[in-house]
């Protein structure tokens, strides 16, 4: 049931889940918690990571059920990344109390890229329940 939602829903699933990207990575550095421990484990580097690789994998999904050209996954995948670096750039000089972080590119981008690499998989999961 929920596989075959996603699929169904895949681009509506992208374009609000993108929008969720957006409210947090917008929102004021003052009201994001900290705690000590999970900065020595990267823990907001891996957040990044996976909110790039639901993004880019939901992204895809729709692409591979439209037409499942190679360099439009490849353009999808630019995108992604450009809008991790653009929203970077955006907490480093629009949104209060925030930074632009390197590694948070960096982040993003691994998890795009990660995406791609397990996109086939992806589907071909979500279309055995069909």
């Amino acid at each position: 049931m929920m596989k075959q939602f996603t699929l169904k829903y895949s681009l509506v699933l992208s374009i609000i889940w993108g929008l969720i990207i957006l409210g947090l990575c917008s929102m004021p550095g003052q009201y994001i918690p900290s705690v000590s421990f999970l900065e020595m484990v990267s823990f907001d580097k891996w957040v990044h990571a996976s909110m790039f690789f639901i993004l880019s994998s939901l992204v895809f999904l729709t692409v591979k059920q439209k037409t499942n050209e190679k360099k439009q996954i490849y353009l999808f995948l630019f995108i992604c990344i450009s809008y991790g670096c653009l929203l970077e750039i955006m907490q480093g000089t629009l949104f209060s109390n925030r930074s632009a972080d390197w590694n948070d590119i960096i982040a993003n981008s691994f998890g795009c890229i990660v995406s791609l690499i397990f996109y086939n998989k992806i589907y071909n999961y979500l279309i055995k329940s069909k």
